[in-house]
């Protein structure tokens, strides 16, 4: 793993949104960003499995991670396209990658499969690097 994440981060950011839906990092490798979520009946819609919302919540912090890690600074989601292909139970692993990096904006993909391996969601995000650098 390339940067271990603490009690209440995310690859090293402090995000209350994310530690409030219960999203795990799990690890960097290769430039990807691994994540879970076991979901909770409150990330449930009327049909109980994982509401439209918290898809795409953890759509958004991988595309986020992988895009914050290249970037060495904090990121906003500029648009996110997202495909939704199968219905999340359980639990959801999450993954995201750059696909290319800009001086102003960097591109992303994600998708999210369940404990089966089977493709639940998948997105790609066009994400802006803003604040300053971590990097020296």
């Amino acid at each position: 793993m390339d940067q271990p994440s603490e009690q209440g981060t995310v690859f090293g950011a402090h995000i209350p949104f994310v530690t409030y839906c219960g999203i795990e990092a799990l690890d960097v490798q290769e430039g990807r960003t691994r994540l879970r979520l076991a979901l909770r009946p409150e990330h449930a819609n009327n049909l109980g499995i994982a509401h439209g919302g918290v898809i795409c919540t953890l759509l958004d912090v991988a595309l986020g991670t992988a895009a914050r890690l290249k970037a060495g600074r904090p990121v906003v989601t500029l648009d996110m396209q997202t495909r939704f292909l199968a219905p999340g139970r359980d639990v959801l692993l999450a993954e995201g990658r750059v696909t290319r990096a800009g001086r102003s904006v960097i591109f992303c993909e994600a998708e999210i499969r369940d404990a089966d391996g089977e493709l639940v969601a998948s997105a790609t995000g066009l994400l802006k690097p803003v604040g300053e650098s971590a990097r020296p």
